[in-house]
């Protein structure tokens, strides 16, 4: 039995450009709402017990609230900061490994060091921050005290405005990566120049193509990790771009996604993918196979979570989720299987 959703261009934009996501008409909804329902009855006929999917413990730690607003994307630096972007207070929120609140920086405007939505963000190995600001068409950089450094522009494509909605940052090899998700593409960049090095993917369901790649995450090997949020997988890719491998795929039962929207990657090169309709968090051995659902230690069961977008695991294997509706970041130890 195969699934399908087909929609246009300005269809599917609208339900991932995060801060429209959730301004979709209540009739938009309950067709969400009878299409899931659907599925689980199918699945509770076809499909094994739940109870046969496997779980990975984890405990939880705090909660990270601070009068957010649609919370998009978490990072950790190396000296412990949280950096959590609160895109429709157009804010970077920076707490301790206490979840107690340090500072913020930014603005709503289009002057350095101000934002339109900033979707997606990550901390550099020598503690600069990258911040995706999606409505500004660029990449701001900061440090790590929040100072407006420079900024990188997400250039557009065939007159088709760029909206960059995730950056990933790898020092090691002098490398930007910017999720363009209006023209369904990555942008690489050389970062000491800011120049464009090369650009990966187009349109389409194939290898090395999007359909409005969201936010990404790389491993120790430096492959990177995209969601291709309505092909419903992961991509992942050589740091040169060359194809390796899919995650997932458009589905509800395990291994399997209905809107993926955000991925982290652990210290084993473990993949964590977070479904935002289906509210659980899969995990993906690094050869891309199933391995587990994230599940609740006092439950035993299969842990929800309420609009689950971004991750990070930070070097003391902390989970950290951002829960977009609930509006706030949770925070977990990952138990050892």
């Amino acid at each position: 039995m195969n699934f399908r959703l087909s929609s246009n261009k300005g269809y599917s934009y609208s339900i991932l450009s995060i801060h429209k996501v959730f301004n979709k008409s209540a009739a938009y909804s309950r067709l969400l709402s009878i299409i899931l329902v659907s599925l689980f009855l199918l699945l509770s006929i076809f499909a094994p017990p739940v109870h046969a999917v496997k779980l990975t413990f984890v405990k939880h730690l705090f909660d990270i609230s601070h009068n957010f607003k649609q919370p998009s994307d978490v990072a950790v630096s190396g000296d412990g900061l949280v950096y959590i972007v609160d895109g429709v207070n157009n804010k970077i929120k920076v707490f301790n490994q206490e979840g107690k609140f340090n500072f913020s920086f930014g603005t709503k405007g289009a002057l350095n060091g101000q934002f339109n939505f900033p979707l997606g963000i990550d901390v550099g190995s020598e503690g600069k921050v990258y911040v995706a600001d999606s409505g500004n068409h660029r990449i701001q950089i900061f440090n790590s005290s929040g100072k407006y450094l420079s900024q990188i522009k997400v250039p557009s494509k065939d007159d088709n405005p760029s909206d960059p909605t995730d950056v990933v940052v790898n020092n090691a090899l002098n490398r930007l990566y910017a999720a363009d998700n209006n023209n369904h593409q990555i942008v690489a960049y050389d970062i000491s120049t800011g120049s464009v090095v090369d650009t990966y993917g187009e349109p389409g369901m194939e290898k090395r193509e999007f359909r409005y790649p969201f936010l990404m995450e790389k491993d120790s090997n430096d492959y990177l990790y995209s969601v291709d949020v309505i092909n419903a997988r992961v991509q992942v890719l050589h740091p040169e771009g060359k194809f390796v491998m899919y995650i997932g795929g458009w589905g509800v039962e395990k291994g399997r996604f209905f809107r993926p929207k955000g991925v982290a990657v652990d210290g084993s090169n473990n993949i964590y993918v977070s479904d935002s309709y289906m509210g659980v968090i899969q995990v993906f051995q690094p050869d891309s196979a199933f391995h587990s659902v994230i599940g609740d230690p006092d439950s035993r069961a299969v842990k929800k979570f309420v609009s689950p977008v971004g991750m990070f695991i930070d070097k003391n294997n902390r989970l950290y989720v951002v829960e977009m509706f609930a509006e706030k970041v949770s925070v977990y130890s990952i138990e050892a299987d």
